[in-house]
């Protein structure tokens, strides 16, 4: 079958249409790589062109039917177990320490965000390191809960299973997989699972950035969201990152990808170290 291939008009329509709706540039560099992804639908609802297509999506039922699945394919959902493994040391080694001192944890539930979690491989992450951390210390004892969320609602399906092949559990230290991780006994499907123990520490719900704002019940103690704005332009970067400011606590923290800055910034947030800011 031969692909069918995206107009400048129509890319055009689809780019304004993503940055608006989702955030994320599409320079005319990715034309080629949308018109690939989106040639699934295509041949999925028997579309001939993406004109035809176009005219779906905007329709009013479109919107309702096929946003999702537009989103789906759109985004992009690398991760991984340890992924940028120093910040997992820090979180343990002092961020974790700071706020326990202030009684984050003890007197009230420390609260983590996973922003942009994907499969859910970070949010298990975080799930491990403070189950590690609340076993070392014992007294006073560690009450916390991790929230992931993501715009694609296939990734979040995937993430609340907290099934994963063998390979993709790599990262985590021999010992954390034997501690936390549940092996597949069929042999022809060597899969795991995460540990009823995290799971119950880890909830999911889809949250598109774009949205005027984020209504969260508590404010946050510590948030991840790494690797995510390197596909917002600056305005939307700084956009994001206040609405973020608006769910946190004084003297919280933020994590972003090792490649990201907030600085040239307005926002309440001081510099701690690589990739680590402080809510002041």
């Amino acid at each position: 079958m031969n692909a069918i291939k995206m107009t400048d008009n129509e890319f055009g329509k689809f780019r304004d249409f993503i940055q608006a709706e989702l955030g994320i540039k599409m320079p005319p560099a990715k034309k080629t790589l949308l018109e690939s992804r989106l040639q699934k639908r295509l041949r999925l609802l028997g579309l001939k062109s993406f004109g035809y297509y176009c005219d779906y999506l905007f329709s009013p039922g479109g919107i309702d039917n096929e946003l999702v699945h537009m989103i789906d394919l759109v985004t992009t959902n690398k991760t991984d177990f340890f992924r940028e493994s120093h910040h997992f040391e820090v979180l343990y080694q002092s961020v974790l320490p700071e706020l326990v001192r202030h009684g984050a944890g003890t007197r009230e539930q420390l609260r983590v965000w996973s922003a942009g979690c994907s499969t859910g491989e970070e949010p298990y992450t975080i799930a491990i390191v403070l189950n590690e951390f609340a076993q070392a210390h014992p007294e006073p004892g560690l009450d916390y809960s991790i929230l992931g969320t993501d715009i694609s609602t296939r990734v979040l399906e995937c993430a609340s299973r907290g099934i994963y092949g063998e390979d993709r559990v790599a990262p985590i230290p021999l010992s954390l997989r034997r501690k936390y991780l549940l092996r597949n006994k069929d042999k022809e499907r060597p899969l795991v699972k995460i540990s009823p123990e995290l799971m119950s520490k880890v909830e999911f719900k889809r949250l598109n950035f774009m949205d005027e704002v984020f209504r969260q019940p508590e404010a946050m103690d510590i948030v991840f969201c790494r690797n995510v704005i390197i596909y917002f332009d600056k305005y939307t970067q700084e956009k994001l990152f206040r609405k973020f400011a608006g769910c946190m606590k004084p003297g919280s923290f933020l994590f972003i990808g090792h490649s990201e800055t907030l600085a040239g910034f307005d926002l309440p947030f001081i510099k701690m170290g690589q990739a680590l800011y402080r809510k002041i």
